[in-house]
Formats: structure tokens, C-alpha cells, sequence
């Protein structure tokens, strides 16, 4: 692994952030206040990210993406990270399980998706569901050639712009000698389609304006056309092309320590008492030197990951330990900052409870952090015949 950037890579990184700090700063107070996104600042962030380049940037040059290694789209999350969630999601990120697209699904899904002509959502969580994926009630039935589909899902980012839904469905049951296993399979489900409903889901404290709905599923019937891969095959899938997203959330938790911390280093030196700023006092400045090695470790973590995955090196128990440890670095920056700061740091003046609240989710979703220990110490042990 190569330590330093190179001039690409700078240069990547340098038009990202300033992407960030001049269209979606100046509208984060408001979003998170309103919780809402309008749909022409929406639309306008997406034309943007299209002149500029970066829209499908995950994708590779051969179906319209810009080819970006992990190294250099994990530099974008990262920039990304340091602003509100709920716009930067017009940066257009599509799912790369599109990539499993085949023949008319390409030109229906995948390369729409990649020209920023649709949009897309990933649906998997269910109310009783969420780490355990092979819990999932949503069910498919074979009737007539097609697939009757009933159940709920929940959780579900970006559906109430999405055109069409990435869905996971149990669609059988194995008998194995650990009890009954579900089989999953993999659907792409237009928006419209009957049976199909998308409905309003629950307000959370964290990134406010990034909204989650609710899908319901009653007798929705899908045509074998609809598969994603192959039948019972979701597992294969979904490991081939998702697990990676929790390197973006390593890297976004990276990126927005960043911006946290720049704001509580700036106030420990321009806040005074006792006639000195601050930052002089060992209280505050032990904590400034911690926060700040803390973030560098994760940055490296999620770097080593992402390498790692350019290299075609085994990178699962490396993601999640990034996963792990970025995620749960930003709760103490972002607690940290909020303390320098005082009973300031309370006040919606300051962006500051901002980060605070949204960096709560951050272990919860794309697997919580006792799921990326199981991963780690199963990775570590399973060699041993522990």
C-alpha cells in the first residue's frame, strides 16, 4: 500500500469537498429543520454532479460510470461524508448490484440508473428482520409462471424518489441439519407495479431530510424478468456487490470526524477563560490530540480496506473492522466536540448537535457494530476450528 495520494487522487478529493462546501452546505440548516428536500434542490445537485463527472463515479467506464478503483471512490465517500446526507444523495451513488443487470434488465435498470434517469433503492430490512437477514418474512410464491409476492419491508432510504427497488424476498425454505434455512432471491420492482405500495416511514433524530419508507407488499405478482441474478441466488448477489457499502460508511464517518473536528479545534483556540484559550488547558487539549489520532486511524483502516480490494486481496474482516472502528470514533468526536463546546454545543446555532445526532445511526445501519465483531472474530477463529 502506498502512503500519499497521488495527483488524481488530490485532485479528486479536492473537487469533491469544494462540491460540498458551495452546493450543499449553504442548505443544511434548513433541511435538517424542515426535514425535507425540495425536488428542485434535489434535481439541481443531480445536474450538477452530471456536469462535473461524478454522477455513477462507483460504475465502470463501460456502462457510462467513471471508472473510479475503490481507493478513489472511497476518497469521494469520504468528501461526502462531510456533508448532510440527505443532499449528498443527489451525488448519485447507484447500487453497483446493478452490475448483475442481464440482458433487458441492462437497458430497463442498470444503464438508466448510471445516466442519473432513474434512481434506485435498496430494500432488505424488515420489522423483524434487520441483522438477521435470513429472518426475513417477505415471501414469494411460484403461481402461474410468476412470483406472488406479500410482506413488508422497512427502513428503506431514498423510496420516496426511487423509480424502481432492489428487493431481497424469501422465496423457499431448506431443511438443514442447524433447523430450516429461507432461500432469498434478488427482484427489481418498478414503483407503480400493483400490489406495490411505498409508504411514509418513521422520523428519526439522525440525518434529517434523508427519509426511510415503508414497502408493502400485497399479492404483488413479478415475472421471472424481474430476477436479479439467479433464483435462491440473492446470497451470492448479495455478497458479490454489497458488502462493500460498509466501506462508504467507514469512510463518510471519516469524513464527517473531519468537519466535527475542525469546528471544535477552532473553538478551543478562540474560546478563552481564565484569560487563555482553551485548547491550553490539558483537559481540552489531551482531548483535541486524541480526537485527531483517532480519526487518522480509522482514515487508514478504511483506506487499507479499500486497497485492499483493488489489490483482489480478502478484504471482509478488514471492511469491518474499518466499519467497526470509524463508526464508532465519530460517536466520540462528535461527543468530544459537543463538551468543548459547552452548552453551545447543545444549541441548533451551531451545526454541532447536528453531527452529534446523526452520528448515532452510523452503527446501526449496513450492520451494527456487533455484527462486525461477529465478522471479525468468526474471520480470526474459523482457521483455528474455533
Amino acid at each position: 500500500m502506498h502512503f500519499g495520494l497521488t495527483e488524481e487522487q488530490e485532485m479528486i478529493v479536492s473537487t469533491v469537498r469544494s462540491f460540498v462546501e458551495n452546493e450543499i452546505y449553504p442548505h443544511e440548516a434548513e433541511v435538517d429543520r424542515s426535514g425535507q428536500v425540495p425536488l428542485e434542490l434535489g434535481e439541481e445537485i443531480k445536474r450538477k454532479t452530471l456536469e462535473l463527472g461524478f454522477y455513477a463515479c462507483n460504475f465502470p467506464e463501460e456502462v457510462g460510470g467513471a471508472g473510479l478503483s475503490h481507493m478513489d471512490f472511497t476518497l469521494v465517500e469520504r468528501e461526502l461524508g462531510r456533508g448532510s446526507m440527505a443532499l449528498t444523495h443527489y451525488f448519485g451513488r447507484p447500487q453497483n448490484i446493478l452490475l448483475a443487470c442481464e440482458g433487458a434488465q441492462r437497458e430497463r435498470y442498470l444503464l438508466p440508473a448510471v445516466r442519473g434517469e432513474k434512481m434506485d433503492a435498496l430494500a432488505m430490512t424488515e420489522p423483524d428482520a434487520g441483522s438477521d437477514v435470513r429472518g426475513m418474512k417477505c415471501a414469494a410464491r411460484r403461481d402461474g409462471g410468476d412470483w406472488v409476492v406479500n410482506g413488508t419491508k422497512h427502513f428503506i432510504s431514498g423510496a420516496e424518489h426511487a423509480d424502481f427497488f432492489i428487493v431481497f424476498i424469501a422465496t423457499g425454505v431448506d431443511d438443514t441439519p442447524k433447523g430450516p434455512k429461507k432461500r432469498i432471491t434478488c427482484f427489481l420492482v418498478d414503483r407503480g407495479t400493483p400490489g406495490f405500495e411505498v409508504r411514509d416511514g418513521y422520523n428519526s433524530v439522525s440525518h434529517r431530510g434523508y427519509k426511510n419508507s415503508i414497502l408493502y407488499f400485497d399479492n404483488c405478482r413479478l415475472p421471472d424478468a424481474q430476477v436479479l441474478g439467479e433464483v435462491d441466488g440473492g446470497f451470492a448477489v448479495m455478497n458479490e456487490w454489497l458488502y462493500a457499502t460498509r466501506l462508504t460508511v467507514a469512510a463518510m464517518s471519516v469524513g464527517r470526524a473531519r468537519r466535527c473536528f475542525d469546528h471544535a479545534l477552532a473553538y478551543s483556540a478562540e474560546r478563552k477563560q481564565f484569560g487563555q484559550p482553551i485548547g491550553k488547558f490539558q483537559g481540552i487539549g489531551f482531548q483535541i490530540a486524541d480526537m485527531i489520532t483517532e480519526i487518522d486511524a480509522a482514515d487508514w483502516l478504511t483506506l487499507a480496506g479499500a486497497w485492499r480490494l483493488d489489490q483482489g486481496l480478502p478484504a471482509n474482516r478488514e471492511i469491518a473492522s474499518a466499519k467497526l472502528y470509524a463508526t464508532e470514533m465519530l460517536a466520540r468526536v462528535t461527543d468530544k466536540t459537543l463538551q468543548i463546546h459547552g452548552g453551545m454545543g447543545l444549541m441548533d446555532d451551531l451545526p454541532v448537535e447536528r453531527f452529534w445526532r446523526d452520528a448515532r445511526v452510523e452503527r446501526i445501519w449496513d450492520g451494527t457494530s456487533e455484527i462486525q465483531r461477529h465478522i471479525i472474530s468468526r474471520d480470526l477463529l474459523r482457521p483455528l476450528g474455533a
